[in-house]
């Protein structure tokens, strides 16, 4: 008897470790597929750059001093894709009936992503009007929550928790408008765009990791993926050899996009799939306070200025870092650190402090810091014109 007990738990052990390396295979292949994409497809678009004559050209505004290719984000939507779909072909090995059932908003999702990626790739080549770009934006914004997904509770946040579909239509909209052009505007130095989305990817690999939302963690990992190689050209490559590239805006918002949905359906109620979780909601929240707070600031201030919304400048938290004398380098590993220290911050805080508490202090902490912030660069400025 006892030995057959033994039998069993070795056999349950070894069960449940095949099951674990089953969700896990199609994720790794995924990761590693679209880091293989990446790598090839980059050169190939600096070329294609470098023969057509296609640049992001260096002005006030800018950093940059160089002509450097702006075309790295047309990468990331095919490598993501190729990878989904051979990792989807592994999970579904040794099954006769589709392992995957594709969602409505799944669809929507996809069609939205490839409409988005266009317009960031028409952009990027001929220029677009910024009324356009947010058109398109709302469009593809407003297909999710008619296909059913939408923000349908706050968790308590205000004193709010379930929320009906009529108000939950235009805040979901609203916040995937919003943190698209978060990650779009916040694009302003070597790596920061890229850097934040895979520190908010790598949260939400947990997420869905851990709920076992295996498609949804394939989606996230192959988005890693191709911004590892991305990263190794945009921070490290030589533009003299013509192997530096920006990812312009159809990398950043693709990359928007789907962190906007992947915000929306951690936050969104769902049973059996994904029941409420306000610690998932915490999470999801805290992925994304550095880049959307920096906006809502830029975004007041041109409203106080009585500056055009959709106007440029360098009121960014990474333009304030440099203009206190620091290298390109040093505001993306300070930004970095600032948001990895919010999200184990809010973290210890949630068990002590609701939800909107956490907020509040958010606010209240950045706040200060771009008090803080500005302050020392008038400072600096008035001394140097002294």
């Amino acid at each position: 008897m006892q030995y057959n007990r033994k039998n069993r738990v070795y056999y349950n052990i070894k069960t449940d470790n095949m099951m674990m390396m089953n969700e896990a295979l199609p994720i790794i292949i995924a990761f590693l597929l679209s880091v293989c994409f990446g790598f090839v497809f980059i050169p190939g678009i600096l070329n294609f750059c470098k023969e057509k004559n296609i640049y992001d050209i260096p002005n006030q505004r800018k950093v940059h001093k160089t002509l450097v290719p702006r075309l790295g984000g047309l990468a990331f939507v095919p490598a993501i894709t190729l990878s989904i779909i051979v990792a989807v072909g592994v999970m579904s090995v040794g099954f006769t009936e589709p392992k995957i059932q594709v969602s409505l908003w799944s669809m929507a999702f996809l069609a939205s992503l490839l409409l988005v990626y266009a317009t960031g790739v028409v952009d990027d080549l001929i220029g677009l009007n910024a009324h356009v770009k947010f058109a398109v934006q709302v469009i593809t914004a407003c297909a999710l929550p008619l296909c059913g997904l939408y923000v349908n509770n706050l968790y308590g946040f205000m004193g709010v928790h379930e929320v009906p579909y009529w108000l939950g239509f235009p805040l979901t909209v609203f916040i995937i408008v919003f943190i698209d052009n978060a990650m779009n505007l916040i694009d302003g130095i070597d790596g920061l765009a890229a850097g934040l989305s895979i520190l908010a990817l790598l949260g939400f690999l947990f997420v869905f990791g851990n709920a076992q939302l295996i498609p949804y963690a394939v989606v996230v990992a192959s988005a890693i993926g191709i911004l590892i190689p991305y990263m190794r050209f945009n921070i490290w490559g030589k533009a003299d050899q013509n192997r530096k590239i920006f990812m312009g805006d159809s990398g950043s918002l693709t990359l928007g996009f789907i962190l906007g949905f992947l915000f929306v359906k951690s936050a969104m109620h769902n049973p059996p799939l994904m029941a409420a979780s306000p610690e998932r909601f915490v999470l999801a929240y805290s992925l994304l306070v550095v880049p959307v707070f920096d906006v809502v600031r830029v975004v007041l201030h041109r409203l106080r200025t009585r500056q055009p919304l959709f106007s440029a400048d360098k009121n960014h938290i990474h333009h304030k870092l440099m203009r206190l004398g620091m290298t390109q380098h040093q505001p993306l590993i300070f930004i970095l650190g600032l948001a990895v220290a919010y999200v184990a911050m809010n973290l210890l805080l949630f068990p002590l402090v609701s939800i909107t508490g956490i907020v509040l202090i958010d606010v209240a902490t950045f706040t200060l810091f771009q008090l803080l912030l500005t302050r020392k660069v008038e400072r600096k400025e008035l001394k140097i014109a002294a």
